[in-house]
């Protein structure tokens, strides 16, 4: 799975550090840190990130996803 964060759009509310804190932390107060090739495992989290995300700064390309 691939992330990308548009961190220009990040505004820092942290909703997918909360969510996801395996893939997203925060970094000071708005610096957004991200592991862009995130572990299958943290599917339904990064997904519940992105969703939650006010801003919908973060892209999930996730090609097994497409195959089910």
């Amino acid at each position: 799975m691939r992330l990308v964060v548009d961190l220009n759009r990040c505004q820092g509310y942290a909703q997918c550090a909360f969510l996801a804190p395996d893939v997203f932390a925060m970094h000071g107060d708005e610096g957004l840190l991200y592991d862009p090739q995130a572990e299958a495992a943290q599917r339904e989290r990064v997904a519940q990130a992105a969703a939650a995300c006010p801003v919908q700064a973060i892209l999930v390309e996730d090609p097994e996803a497409s195959d089910a």
